[in-house]
């Protein structure tokens, strides 16, 4: 009795960094705590390091051109508006597609960029998760979510773009948008207001 106590205390004790783990990163992709740090490569073969942005507001965009939710916000033009508006003060806008390589999802690279270029997209870059670990390391699991990063590197917003989960035209501009309310406050001083929703889309093919 005595040694299987102690082989089930030996488990237990095992189990409780890879417990920490799990709990840890999942904490990572919350409103208030750090963003975690990547390094991708974008869809012109550039590497980009979200540390290279410190200091600026960051939105993280997980998308997939495959997703007739993302096609909704970029066909009605939603996306792109809130790229170049946001771009023009100053915020780093980063779109990362993490559908992993072996996936029907998957769009080469150079794909990627020609479908985003014909949308007239307006973000900082295009970036490619081919093996789906950032999208793991944030708890992405949807296409479209989002995530606001503050110039001190905290996440001050994660969740839904907006409140209307649909696929409808005329939903995208009509509905109340998440990041931009988050970034409206911030920018202008003020909390956060929503700083979480549940997401909505297609899922991420991991």
């Amino acid at each position: 009795m005595k040694l299987r106590m102690i082989i089930a205390a030996l488990a237990f004790g095992a189990s409780l960094p890879a417990l920490f783990a799990t709990a840890e990163a999942t904490a990572a992709a919350t409103a208030g705590q750090p963003a975690p740090n990547f390094t991708l490569t974008d869809a012109q073969g550039n590497t980009v390091q979200l540390s290279d942005f410190k200091g600026k507001y960051v939105v993280l965009e997980w998308t997939n051109p495959g997703c007739p939710f993302v096609r909704n916000h970029y066909n009605t033009r939603n996306m792109q508006t809130l790229q170049s508006s946001w771009g023009e003060r100053g915020v780093v806008w980063l779109s990362i597609d993490s559908s992993n390589k072996s996936s029907f999802d998957f769009m080469p690279p150079a794909k990627l960029g020609e479908w985003m270029h014909a949308k007239g997209a307006a973000q900082k870059a295009v970036l490619v998760d081919p093996d789906s670990a950032t999208a793991k390391l944030y708890q992405a699991k949807n296409t479209p979510q989002m995530f606001v990063i503050d110039p001190q590197g905290k996440i001050i917003y994660a969740g839904a773009i907006d409140d209307r989960p649909s696929t409808r035209p005329e939903d995208p501009l009509a509905a109340h948008n998440y990041v931009r309310a988050a970034l409206t406050e911030a920018i202008g001083g003020k909390p956060v207001t929503t700083t979480a929703s549940t997401p909505y889309g297609c899922s991420i093919k991991y």
